[in-house]
């Protein structure tokens, strides 16, 4: 196995507990049109999709999929980033990880991405950060992964990427490169953890085993 030099995070889930902010966010999208709050099986697709995604599958079953589109463009999600919790140990691990490997953000955000990682001070942490806006396939298609290999040069087997959830499961697979599950046991990966700090620990074995 190749040493790793570049740890992927993914950002809902895993830098940030951001259930809260997206359900505010889209049912006050439902809100516009008269329509009752997401379902959770809704409120568990906004946690991992694309914000046009998510919108095309809250309304699926009414009139107002374009609308609700146009309408999602012209909101602001300034006021929804302080519903957003930072995970425990975050900018802690950030912070260890810095001098020694390459740091980059995938995520099916959109133009939200640039002001949560603003306004948490967390900027300055990494080299790269891909949107669904940077590529042409988001999530779970491996291209958001490809393009930050590219722009650090480095191979498959140097990356390391964190996620929560299924899509990113697939992501990984599809990209065929190390996948660290967050919190969730039910994805299929020998490096599963709770506490983010624990990156650091499987990385620093991952170094003294080569």
């Amino acid at each position: 196995m190749k040493r790793i030099s570049v740890v992927i995070f993914d950002c809902d889930g895993v830098m940030f507990d951001s259930r809260q902010a997206n359900i505010h966010y889209y049912n006050k999208v439902l809100a516009h049109f008269d329509l009752p709050p997401m379902t959770e099986n809704e409120e568990r697709f906004i946690h991992m999709y694309t914000a046009e995604e998510s919108i095309r599958h809250v309304f699926r079953n009414t009139p107002f999929v374009d609308q609700a589109q146009a309408y999602r463009m012209r909101m602001k999600y300034a006021p929804f980033i302080k519903d957003m919790v930072i995970e425990p140990r975050l900018k802690e691990l950030l912070k260890m990880l810095k001098p020694e490997y390459g740091l980059a953000v995938a995520t099916n955000r959109s133009d939200t991405i640039g002001e949560v990682l603003e306004s948490n001070g967390l900027t300055e942490f990494f080299d790269i950060v891909v949107s669904s806006l940077d590529v042409q396939n988001p999530k779970p298609h491996p291209e958001s992964i490809y393009k930050i290999l590219d722009f650090f040069s480095l191979s498959k087997e140097q990356c390391l990427y964190v996620g929560d959830s299924f899509v990113d499961w697939q992501t990984a697979r599809a990209a065929v490169v190390h996948f660290v599950a967050y919190r969730n046991d039910e994805l299929e990966t020998p490096w599963k953890i709770k506490n983010l700090l624990e990156i650091k620990d499987l990385l620093d074995k991952l170094v003294t085993s080569q």
